[in-house]
């Protein structure tokens, strides 16, 4: 063999070799494309059967825009976060609350994924409520907290300060569509403990972890102007009513475990999950204001099986279906009804 046919043989050698490692290299490429494909596609199918959970995020204050409209949702805002200086026993509108406020409940002006927040608020009405047994509009909504969780009397709905609240809760969930479903919309749904709850072991987590901001009489830390708390009651006089969400165990442990102590988040809680439902059976067997309920929840069968107080459509008992455990509730609703 010559040397230029060897030098030519070597070339061809060397183009067929930067072939394979093209090709190879760009095959996994396409082999990502294709599984990507497909995970759409699963994905489209899924959602046909299963809504997608959507991951919200709050629109930043600063985008509020100016002129009239931009200044009802600032106001609406500023009385959502500091509901007391208007509504408490010191109001400048109305002395028709307790002293908490609105943000107490919905964390950083119901910015906050998994603590209460706005993102759908909006969207969701007017609906039907199985509690109240009729179609409610949202200012329905925001006149039973002041029932409830203000433990106090309902605002004018149609008057300003109402308005503005509304204002503020649209812009917040303006890009949120009606169905949709948003990711850490309200608080995490925390598993069934297999006992019930022990308010005996929940005073532990509360002195060790919760007596230092909301005292050791669970009253909670006034302002300085005497006007709000800085850290709410969690009991007493001036804390939520019965009647009010938090008092239901299940709503109770699951905004702990991704809110409290201040700094947690459901990315890094600093309680367990038994820590959570223990110290909110503490927390809520101990006294607080009675709103007459007897007129919720008209159809037993939508109540729910951690609502505290009887009748129900089952034989468990109301210190069960206040503590747990939940789970054979649970599985009995599932239970088909036998005909006699």
């Amino acid at each position: 063999m010559s040397r230029n046919t060897l030098y030519i043989v070597l070339a061809a050698l060397g183009c067929l070799a930067i072939l394979v490692i093209v090709f190879f290299s760009h095959a996994p490429l396409s082999s990502t494309h294709t599984n990507a494909g497909t995970a759409a596609a699963t994905s489209s199918a899924t959602s046909k059967t299963k809504p997608v959970l959507v991951a919200w995020k709050a629109p930043d204050t600063s985008a509020i825009p100016a002129g009239k409209a931009g200044a009802m949702i600032r106001y609406g805002r500023e009385l959502l976060a500091h509901t007391s200086n208007y509504f408490g026993p010191k109001g400048s509108v109305a002395q028709i609350s307790n002293g908490m406020n609105c943000q107490n409940c919905h964390l950083d002006g119901g910015s906050k994924l998994f603590a209460n927040n706005y993102g759908s608020f909006i969207s969701t009405y007017p609906k039907f409520s199985p509690r109240s047994n009729n179609i409610s509009p949202a200012s329905q909504r925001i006149a039973e907290c002041f029932n409830r969780s203000l433990n106090g009397t309902v605002p004018d709905t149609n008057g300003r300060e109402v308005r503005a609240m509304l204002a503020y809760m649209k812009w917040i969930g303006q890009d949120v569509k009606k169905g949709q479903k948003l990711f850490g919309n309200a608080s995490e749904k925390l598993p069934f403990l297999p006992v019930a709850a022990d308010p005996a072991k929940g005073k532990m987590v509360f002195v060790a972890k919760c007596q230092s901001c909301h005292g050791a009489d669970g009253g909670g830390l006034l302002a300085a102007d005497k006007k709000s708390y800085t850290y709410p009651p969690l009991w007493g006089k001036h804390s939520y009513n019965d009647g009010a969400g938090l008092y239901r165990l299940g709503n109770f442990a699951g905004f702990v475990k991704n809110n409290m102590p201040f700094g947690a988040t459901y990315r890094s809680p600093a309680l367990t999950n038994e820590e959570a439902w223990n110290v909110a059976a503490f927390v809520n067997s101990q006294p607080r204001p009675h709103k007459d309920q007897h007129q919720d929840w008209a159809d037993l069968k939508n109540k729910p099986i951690d609502f505290p107080f009887g009748p129900y459509a089952d034989k468990f008992s109301e210190q069960q279906h206040k503590f747990g455990p939940f789970k054979p509730i649970k599985d009995a609703q599932k239970e088909p009804i036998k005909k006699s």
